[in-house]
């Protein structure tokens, strides 16, 4: 009888690698965050080196002392090659490779390599290829060398290694093409967009720090059925769904990608349409992670990158969510809020008055409608019931009386068509 062997992909084994400029830097947690990046990529973090250096060395990264215990450390932990913390030069990558002749890679491209995985729509897949090849299109001669030594694995997903061996002139005609596309679905969403504006349900946006549990607070509310999974980026394509309210009130909500520090600037670029969702929202939610330590940093980058976006004056409900993992309970601020609430999405703890306090938010936006219809007009109550809250509805001899709370503009128009 044959033997059977069981097949494993060896998974690649990589040291992380980075430069602290000051000692009240956050590097220790953001080589912790790129440590999970790299395990979502598929591969596993064997060393960690950070070198306290007054700034980058602008040619190799880290110094000269530095490259050659690096080197060191890849023959012992029998790693295949390193990934640096921020995002290489061309001349950066190219130097560290020739000196360690080993795989070299940075932050960027796991970001990217992790986006690729995730990607399942065409605007979502174009939007990736399209970062990909700007980012990799200055830094294809120090790429080639890597790939032709060690194959593939993590870093080299989306347009692939045979795409990288391509001139520079093909790429450059592939970028305007994905460009192109890019557009034509950028219209097709400002058109939908114009749409929904024309039929005004409110819109929710629903924002925050990648794993804070956007999609889980979907799920919980609309029944979306989105992946839900422990890991960083583990969706990627924006998910729009209608939510009814208690008192009948339809809004929709929209999901967006998760935010981290040091967010590829070429992703920031692809995805700004999807992005925008959230500048033409009503309502921001800003999903929170309450039991990470980094809290509060994650906060502050996920409102410097709504800053980049020109995402400003929005009503912002802060949700301090994962209650459920909390060990000490504390006291929780958000001075950039309108309202915070704390809850537990998966355990379900607090959705009910998450769901009470964007009623309450709306409502605000509202005027007070006290009028009296003609049964002729009966059709107008489905029109309030839908956009906005229904308090009071009486059949009388001269027509319907409603009470409601509708947001200014329908109540001009009711009330302009009388």
């Amino acid at each position: 009888m044959a033997e059977l062997y069981e097949i494993k992909e060896e998974k690649e084994k990589v040291i992380l690698v980075a430069v602290s400029a000051n000692e009240n830097d956050d590097t220790e947690e953001s080589v912790d965050e790129l440590m999970e990046l790299v395990e979502t990529a598929g591969a596993i973090t064997v060393g960690r080196v950070i070198q306290n250096r007054e700034s980058v060395h602008p040619g190799t990264y880290v110094g000269k002392g530095k490259i050659e215990e690096i080197r060191l450390l890849l023959e012992q932990l029998g790693a295949t090659g390193i990934i640096c913390d921020d995002e290489l030069s061309p001349a950066q990558l190219k130097n560290l490779e020739d000196a360690l002749q080993a795989k070299v890679m940075d932050r960027t491209m796991i970001i990217l390599d992790i986006f690729a995985q995730h990607a399942s729509t065409r605007e979502g897949k174009i939007q990736v290829e399209l970062a990909q090849l700007k980012y990799r299109s200055t830094r294809l001669i120090g790429m080639r060398n890597s790939l032709s030594r060690l194959g593939g694995g993590i870093g080299t997903r989306g347009p692939g290694e045979k795409k990288l061996e391509i001139d520079r002139r093909l790429i450059k005609d592939r970028i305007a093409q994905l460009n192109r596309d890019l557009e034509d679905i950028k219209k097709n969403r400002e058109v939908a967009r114009s749409l929904r504006m024309k039929n005004p349900v409110p819109v929710v946006a629903i924002v925050g720090y990648t794993n804070a549990g956007k999609s889980t607070l979907l799920n919980r509310l609309t029944e979306a059925d989105v992946l839900e999974a422990d890991m960083l980026f583990a969706t990627l394509d924006p998910t729009t769904r209608n939510l009814t309210l208690e008192s009948g009130q339809q809004v929709l909500l929209t999901d967006t990608v998760g935010f981290i520090r040091k967010l590829p600037h070429h992703l920031i670029d692809a995805f700004r349409s999807t992005l925008e969702e959230a500048k033409y929202a009503d309502i921001i939610l800003h999903v929170v992670d309450a039991s990470n330590p980094q809290v509060y940093k994650q906060m502050h980058i996920v409102y410097e990158t709504l800053k980049k976006l020109q995402v400003t004056d929005k009503t912002m409900i802060t949700v301090f969510n994962k209650q459920d993992l909390v060990i000490i309970d504390e006291p929780m601020k958000d001075l950039k809020a309108d309202k915070t609430i704390k809850i537990s999405a998966k355990q379900g703890e607090g959705v009910e008055e998450l769901l009470n306090l964007i009623e309450e938010v709306l409502r605000e936006a509202k005027v007070l409608l006290e009028h009296t219809f003609s049964y002729q007009e009966a059709g107008t109550i489905q029109m309030i019931r839908k956009y906005g809250q229904l308090l009071l509805e009486e059949y009388q001899e001269d027509g319907i009386f409603v009470k409601a709370y509708v947001p200014k503009d329908i109540a001009c128009q009711l009330l302009q068509n009388k």
